[in-house]
Parts: C-alpha cells; structure tokens; sequence
C-alpha cells in the first residue's frame, strides 16, 4: 500500500509531471498542492503543515540554527540570477553598485534568498560590503510584512518600516534609495520612470557573472518535516529520483519545434542560447554538481549574521540524496 503524503509547491514547468501524475514517486500516492510560494513557506515554517514543501533556502538554513524539524533533499525548483533584482529610485544618483555605500535599501526581509545572494555578490564582486548599506524591511505591495524570524545582525542596521508603508512606495518617493527583491516592485511594473534597475543590461551582467563564478543562484530547495522522513526515511530518496525524473521529461521537450510548449516566440533559440554558455544541464540537481554553489551560500549566511556557524553542504541533505546507486 503506498503512503500518502502531501507536497507544497509552485507550478514549476519542471515539476508538472509530478503534479499531473506522469511521475509517481515510488511507494508514494502523491497529494501536489500548488500555492505560492510565500504562502508555503509561512504555513511550513510556522506551522509544519505540509509532509513535504519547497523552502527558501535560507529560511531553512535558518531553521537549522535551532533545531531540526526539517531535512531537504537536493532538488532546487527555484534558481535565478538576481542582478535584475536590485532596483534604484533614478532620482537617488545611484548608477553603478558602488554608489549604493551609506544607502538606504528596501528588503522584504533581510533573511529572504535573494537578498543574500544581492549582499553576497555585491561585496564579493562589487566591493560593497554589507554593513556599507542600511536596510528597511517590510511588504513590498501590502503593507504589515514582518521577517518570520528577528535578525540583528551585529554592525547592519536593520529598521522595519511603518506598518501602514509599502517598499514600493518607498521606492518611488525616495524614502529608500534601492531596493532588493525577488519580485519587481509595483512602480517598474507601472513602468514608471523614477524607478529603474541598476543593470540596464541585466541580462549580460548575469552572464558576465556566471562566466567568471560558474554561480547559477539557487533560490528554493524541498524539505521533508522531519517526523515524515524519521518514519520511512525511504521517501527521501523516492522524491529525489521522482524529481529528477519529472525534470528530465521537461528537458526532453523544450527544443521541440513543432509545436513550441512555451508562449515564446523565441523559445528555441533562447534555450539554444543557454546550454552554449551555461552546458547541457543548466540547471542541476543533486550534491556534488551544485556543491559549489551551495557552498557560497552557506558562506554569504554565515558572514551575514543569520546561520550560526559555517554549514557543511552535507549537514543539509538527507543521506539517502547523497548519492544515487548506479547500474
């Protein structure tokens, strides 16, 4: 008889075979629940109402500080190169990222992924150290937005905003001179002019970036409550395989031509585009091909004052993902 459990995820193109049924993980009768994201991470984080559910990397990071309710497997649905998701007022005199030293920054939460690979790539590569920058936390379209877990940091000054405020808002007045954040705000949406991004050209600054750095940001992994995984620890492992599967029925049909699966005119020559710089696989799973990346992160958590000691890549992952048996 197969265990019936529930995962909380988005409706990732890469994850919809297991969504629709075309991949069953084994022995499991899988209940996909599609929620946005940060609807799923508040109800797992708070409540642990899920079997399983994408997490945002950091937030679980977090979570490893003081306890264990939770273990991931290496599957990461979410990945995205973030200098697209630095934002300036126009009017701030911010051009170029060293302008943004003794700034004032919007952040939804200082804890959120994004903005710690921002921070991170900003001093490593940029020379802006993260302490140069003030931070305002709080929603970015709806007022009340509180980080799930305090942070403070020693050296960042860190200040929620008005409870009434939007970043957006913000932004556009001037009150924050640049904003990092994973979704565009309300004014760039609006397409209005006294908000741009800090790259023009964001796309080949991410580029430019993974060419020298190998570096594809990895934004969410898929944790397992620990008291599902303590109980069969074989669905680990299960979900793994039955992830890798659904992503490999995805990457066989995005090249097809004859009739495109995406609303993309230029779909092909786009994908075409990224394996020439990024390889075949670009966007993998597992421990070892994303070892380096991982390992950055859990740096740029450390150095920022919210993991509280230096994390093995290993210490993350459920032993039964380290490795697959090979035939």
């Amino acid at each position: 008889m197969k265990r019936r459990l529930t995962l909380a995820c988005w409706d990732y193109d890469r994850t919809a075979p297991l969504a629709d049924g075309r991949v069953s993980p084994e022995g499991i009768d899988l209940n996909y629940l599609c929620l946005p994201v940060e609807e799923t991470f508040f109800r797992m984080a708070r409540n642990g109402e899920f079997d399983m559910s994408e997490m945002s990397l950091s937030s679980y990071v977090l979570s490893r500080n003081t306890s264990d309710r939770f273990v991931a497997i290496p599957v990461f649905p979410s990945r995205a190169f973030r200098h697209s998701g630095i934002y300036v007022n126009t009017k701030s005199g911010i051009t170029k990222p060293a302008d943004l030293i003794g700034k004032v920054v919007g952040v939804p939460e200082y804890q959120v992924t994004a903005a710690v690979w921002i921070r991170g790539m900003l001093e490593d590569h940029y020379g802006v150290p993260v302490s140069s920058v003030s931070y305002r936390t709080g929603g970015l379209h709806d007022p009340g937005r509180y980080e799930k877990i305090h942070i403070q940091p020693e050296g960042v000054e860190i200040i929620p905003i008005p409870t009434d405020r939007t970043l957006s808002d913000m932004l556009l007045s001037g009150e924050i001179a640049a904003l990092y954040s994973p979704r565009s705000p309300a004014p760039f949406l609006e397409k209005n002019p006294g908000v741009a991004r800090l790259w023009g050209d964001s796309p080949q600054a991410e580029i430019d970036y993974f060419q020298a750095t190998r570096i594809f940001p990895i934004m969410h992994t898929v944790i397992i409550r620990r008291d599902v995984y303590e109980s069969d620890k074989w669905i680990a492992g299960s979900m793994y395989k039955a992830f890798l599967e659904a992503k490999s029925l995805l990457s066989r049909r995005l090249e097809e031509s004859a009739a495109f699966i995406h609303m993309l005119p230029w779909s092909i020559q786009h994908i075409q585009m990224t394996k020439e710089i990024m390889g075949d696989d670009f966007w993998p799973y597992g421990i070892e091909a994303n070892r380096h990346v991982l390992e950055v992160f859990l740096k740029y958590s450390y150095e920022q004052g919210l993991a509280k000691k230096r994390f093995e890549v290993e210490e993350l992952f459920a032993p039964e993902t380290h490795e697959l048996v090979l035939i």
